[in-house]
């Protein structure tokens, strides 16, 4: 069969033909954006479902807009492991209501080692939002505004003029600290997001600090090292409970150098620190406390409430997507600022005499 034999897709102007009607009639009847009478609308849709008519090619919308109809969302890491924590798939329910009235779609990009934004340099895409902006995402970025495409960052310094979603993360990490501070806690030891894109493992030093890319991960660990200035810190390869595992166990080992308390950056992180010490018969918070930092419904405590800051996630989103949606309307895009609330839990408690 040659490209010749295959059937014509039927167009509005077939249905107008069938139904009897103006071709414009048909038109109105498909938008939606005046009304008809019901016998003509029935009429019509009676005709399209005859010849095989689903409706206008939205390809011929999006051709006369000039627009693809897509918004992309650049994540770091993989996408599996973003979606496993409730922060990001709180914050991308939120950007689909900030954009509701745009009727886009989300085209999901992970910024890849390597990749260096070129993933963005052909997507068909009419803005970009960004997940933090470090190291390899400002690559991205480069490339977005040499497209001229509308850009919000969530959480991350993109510089002059894009603007930003961002969150007290240093004050609200200073909130956590401050309160095992007031219970009395003195022997602290801090569980860190990833300092950078490459997610390693291992104690923080001033050199990894000086050379970290994650803003989130920098901002918060200056609120708690606000409080506690020499506390020791190591860093997760990410916000799973499994990481947390992994950390709470390198913290607890050794007995006689185990901290009354461990500050994690992420609730996640702060439940596997807690199965960690379970592992090792230490009840929390008698003979630990541990505090996190998101508040999430976080599975696995049993009756235990975590004490955290308690961070708008949703809202994050549908601020990124209501700023989207102003410059694509021509409106410049406004930097918002958004702040945390301390929740006291029972995974905290005075230390032990």
């Amino acid at each position: 069969m040659t490209s010749h034999d295959l059937p014509r897709r039927a167009t509005i102007a077939d249905v107008a033909r069938e139904a009897g009607v103006a071709t414009s009639t048909a038109s109105v009847v498909f938008s939606g954006k005046a009304n008809v009478a019901p016998a003509t609308r029935e009429r019509v849709l009676a005709a399209a479902a005859e010849l095989g008519y689903a409706g206008p090619d939205p390809r011929a919308a999006s051709l006369r807009r000039g627009r693809s109809g897509i918004v992309a969302v650049v994540l770091e890491g993989h996408l599996r492991a973003a979606f496993l924590d409730p922060v990001t798939t709180a914050m991308m329910d939120g950007l689909t209501d900030g954009m509701a009235d745009l009727s886009a779609g989300i085209l999901l990009l992970r910024d890849e080692p390597g990749d260096e934004g070129s993933s963005l340099t052909n997507a068909p895409v009419d803005a970009v939002v960004l997940i933090g902006c470090s190291g390899r995402t400002k690559a991205s970025l480069d490339i977005v505004r040499s497209r001229g495409l509308p850009v919000v960052v969530i959480e991350g310094d993109a510089g002059e003029g894009i603007p930003r979603i961002t969150l007290d993360n240093t004050t609200a990490a200073a909130d956590v600290a401050r309160h095992l501070h007031d219970l009395g806690h003195r022997d602290v030891a801090l569980v860190t997001l990833p300092l950078d894109t490459d997610r390693e493992r291992g104690p923080v030093t001033q050199p990894r600090i000086d050379a970290a890319t994650v803003d989130v991960t920098i901002d918060r660990l200056a609120g708690m090292r606000e409080v506690f200035p020499d506390a020791p810190a190591i860093s997760a390869g990410g916000s799973l409970i499994d990481e947390g595992l992994l950390a709470g166990r390198r913290l607890l080992a050794d007995p006689a150098a185990r901290p009354t308390a461990i500050l994690a950056q992420s609730d996640l992180i702060a439940v596997g620190v807690i199965r960690a010490a379970e592992e090792l018969g230490l009840r929390v918070p008698e003979d630990l406390s541990v505090a996190g930092f998101d508040g999430i419904a976080a599975d696995g405590l049993g009756d235990l409430v975590l004490t955290t800051s308690v961070q708008p996630a949703v809202e994050k989103g549908r601020a990124a997507g209501e700023q989207v949606a102003r410059m694509l309307r021509g409106e410049p895009g406004l930097t918002l600022h958004l702040t945390c609330r301390f929740r006291a839990g029972t995974t905290t408690a005075a230390p032990r005499r």
